[in-house]
Formats: C-alpha cells, structure tokens, sequence
C-alpha cells in the first residue's frame, strides 16, 4: 500500500489538516480497493451460481453488487473532495485488496453463500474500524460514510445469512 507520506494532496477549502487528509485518503483507498473487489467477487457469484434457488441468489447478488458499485463511487469521490486520488483500477485492486481470492470453480449457490457471509464479515469489521478511526483524525463526514455502508453492509450480510441458516 501507498504510505500517507506519499500521498500528492490537491489543496482545497476543507478546514482538515493535510496530514490527517493524507491519513482519511489512504484510509478510502484501501476501503475502495476493498469493495471494488467485493463487488467483482459478488459478480463472479452472480454469472456462476447454479442449483435450486438459481433465480433468488442470481438476483440477489446482481442488487448487491449495484449496492457495492454505488459505494465505489461514493468512496472516490470523498477521497478527490480531500484532494486526493482515487485509486481504483484493476491491477491497484488486485495489488491492494485484503480479501481473499474467490474460488472459480464455485458452483452451488451454498458454495458462493458461504464464500460471501466470510468476505462480507471481514468486509463489515474493516468498515467499523473505519467508522472509529475517520472519528479519531476529525472527519465526522467521511465516518457517516462509513456509518451508511456499514448499515447496509450488514443487511446483506443478514440475507446472506438467512439464505444459510435454513
């Protein structure tokens, strides 16, 4: 990962010092190296599933992965507004994402449930943490952003869930 020493900061009226700006850009480019990469795992699972309950999983995956992509776009632009750069394309991803790689050769739609519950738990804990430390360097806006996500971060993880207590 990029240090914050390292971070080019563009200048801009928002009264936060530079270096905790510098911290928060780092702090949203690893959350959205994250979810980016979270949405294509959920894609993946979303072309891929088969079994009994194809339709149901089929679609609820494709309005998790939307969810995701509208949490990317909100991650960027938080970062660009502290005049930062977002970093998001394919290989920064790949190099910086702390999930796990998703099995290709998931089938089943219990195989890519399981998958996802562990993806979106460990996704869910990196977001709260987050939410405390984007507290801590003074930026209650970009909390609440991590504040809203979680939420729903957590809803889908319930319907994840759901699916696998039955």
């Amino acid at each position: 990962m990029v240090t914050a020493a390292k971070t080019r900061l563009y200048p801009t009226q928002i009264d936060l010092p530079a270096e905790a700006r510098a911290q928060l850009v780092e702090l949203l480019n690893q959350s959205l190296a994250d979810t980016l990469d979270l949405k294509t795992q959920v894609k993946q699972a979303h072309w891929n599933v088969k079994g009994m309950n194809f339709i149901a999983l089929h679609e609820m995956f494709d309005t998790f992965a939307g969810t995701l992509e509208n949490y990317v776009d909100m991650l960027a632009e938080r970062i660009t507004a502290l005049g930062g750069i977002a970093r998001g394309t394919a290989r920064i991803v790949a190099q910086t994402s702390n999930l796990p790689e998703y099995d290709l050769t998931a089938e089943e739609g219990r195989t890519h449930l399981q998958a996802l519950a562990a993806r979106y738990g460990q996704y869910a804990a990196a977001v709260r943490r987050n939410i405390d430390r984007t507290t801590e360097l003074g930026d209650a806006d970009t909390a609440d952003l991590f504040t809203e996500i979680s939420r729903q971060i957590d809803k889908d993880l319930w319907f994840i869930e759901a699916h696998l207590q039955a």
